[in-house]
């Protein structure tokens, strides 16, 4: 039974646009600000994986281009890489996956590599939560 008020106490953002890719590359997601908040959860969902396998990427830096984007240190994420990789298993299609961060950099992206020939349906979306201020909602 849900008791408890998670709705003010969360932002939700699209991280990684729900695309289809069909070609071996790096598909950039959209840049997270995590100024307000002190926690961050990437929740990866697919659609149909036809082939291929689609590998997540967490990069974080101080600037708001991410001009000085860096790969997250492994000591900094939460799950593996390996959890949250879809593959052409019939149990990865219509399904979610999770990575957090807990790194100290401001700013945070998922992105996806895709290798093996990609071909699938895949997006994210970046839950932040613990709010640095009590007085602020998450939704506004």
């Amino acid at each position: 039974m849900a008791q408890f008020d998670l709705h003010t106490k969360v932002a939700a953002t699209p991280a990684l646009n729900i695309q289809a890719i069909s070609t071996d590359t790096k598909t950039v997601g959209n840049i997270i600000d995590t100024a307000l908040f002190e926690s961050l959860e990437f929740v990866l969902f697919s659609g149909t994986i036809t082939t291929g396998v689609f590998t997540p990427l967490l990069e974080e830096g101080d600037l708001p281009a991410l001009g000085d984007a860096a790969p997250v240190d492994a000591g900094f994420i939460l799950g593996t890489y390996a959890l949250a990789t879809f593959t052409t298993a019939a149990a990865d299609d219509n399904a979610c996956k999770q990575l957090g961060y807990i790194g100290k950099k401001r700013y945070v992206r998922l992105s996806i590599v895709t290798t093996s020939t990609g071909n699938g349906t895949i997006g994210a979306v970046a839950v932040e939560g613990n709010l640095k201020s009590s007085s602020i909602d998450a939704n506004t």
